[in-house]
């Protein structure tokens, strides 16, 4: 014969006040970080907490303080390193700072997606929202939307009147830019990430202003859409011009806008019997984990993912709280690591 189980309840504030001695409001004090509160009670009441393993209720909470804290992250393209990256940030920091975090992945930062993603957070409690939107469609639809709760972007452009957080995406390519010229290469070629992507534009400007600054006519741009396969198509281009050495930019550099696409433009010129970097240096961005282990390691820019989530959820939670204005602006530095893919030119 079975007998019923005991009563396995999680343990209540009451049970904790039943332990300490203490008052029912004591303990509430206590966990709401009361300063009227003497030292040996809050030792009292933190020893019945652990003692019987007390888990304060957050939806009890929320009703009787109107918070629930909880964050809500959209993003949009999480399967890049990027975004994926930045998200990963973004959790950490929200619960370092004592909060949840509801997620909303996007395959397309769509005007329509983006309003149901806002709408089915606000129906959740979020007391407010970190938006991964680095297109400059994205951002634009997001600034074009009521949201019932205050907005942060990540790496979402400084032009539109939406506090954010981003990279210095343009010191980070202005970086690599100099680093290849003082290794005295001529030039720098530059293959960019899609037209559309803010980072892409920023770091694309970053390589321009060098080059111009230098009194260099920059070379024209190719295009890729941050894949190997569309660095590999291009690193085939560039090849061929390095073989052929025609025109008046020689190609002994390149930069280029992301790690993936730097590895289908080594790829590509390895292929073409073209050593890297004893004939053509060749620069990333990003520093995914893989790009100390390419043919050759290499040099690329880091982003510190860490901080960018730290300072937007901060950021964020100063705006629900009342103590930032409204359209701040944030930028975490970059940090160049060279590595072998990159050496002084023996060119003239």
């Amino acid at each position: 014969m079975t007998h019923p189980a005991e009563d396995v309840r999680p343990p209540t504030m009451a049970d904790v006040a039943r332990e300490a001695g203490v008052s029912h409001q004591t303990v509430s004090r206590v966990l709401s970080g009361h300063p009227n509160v003497r030292a040996a009670t809050r030792e009292q009441v933190t020893a019945a907490i652990e003692r019987l393993g007390y888990r304060r209720n957050s939806a009890a909470r929320a009703l009787v303080t109107r918070r629930t804290r909880t964050l809500g992250v959209i993003a949009v393209n999480t399967s890049l390193y990027g975004p994926a990256s930045t998200m990963t940030g973004l959790q950490e920091a929200a619960r370092e700072e004592g909060y949840l975090v509801s997620t909303v992945s996007l395959r397309t930062g769509s005007g329509q997606g983006l309003k149901d993603a806002i709408d089915h957070l606000a129906a959740w409690g979020v007391e407010g929202v970190v938006a991964i939107t680095p297109q400059r469609s994205h951002v634009q639809a997001l600034a074009e939307l009521d949201a019932p709760f205050p907005v942060v972007t990540v790496e979402g452009g400084h032009q539109l009147d939406l506090p954010g957080v981003s990279l210095d995406q343009e010191l980070g390519a202005r970086m690599v830019t100099e680093h290849l010229l003082a290794a005295g290469h001529s030039t720098v070629w530059h293959v960019a990430g899609p037209g559309d992507w803010l980072e892409s534009e920023a770091r694309t400007a970053g390589w321009r202003a060098v080059l111009e600054e230098s009194g260099i006519e920059p070379p024209r741009v190719l295009e890729g859409d941050w894949s190997p396969l569309s660095g590999y198509r291009a690193g085939q281009e560039l090849a061929g011009l390095a073989l052929a050495r025609r025109g008046t930019a020689p190609v002994t550099a390149v930069f280029v806008a992301n790690d993936q696409m730097a590895l289908g433009v080594l790829r590509a010129l390895r292929e073409a019997g073209i050593r890297t970097p004893a004939q053509v240096a060749v620069a990333g961005f990003d520093d995914i984990p893989e790009a100390e282990y390419f043919p050759p390691p290499l040099t690329t820019v880091r982003q510190d993912f860490a901080a960018i989530g730290r300072r937007s959820i901060g950021l964020l939670v100063d705006h629900i709280e009342g103590r930032a204005r409204k359209a701040e602006h944030l930028l975490v530095e970059p940090q160049l690591i060279m590595r072998a893919s990159t050496r002084p030119s023996t060119e003239g």
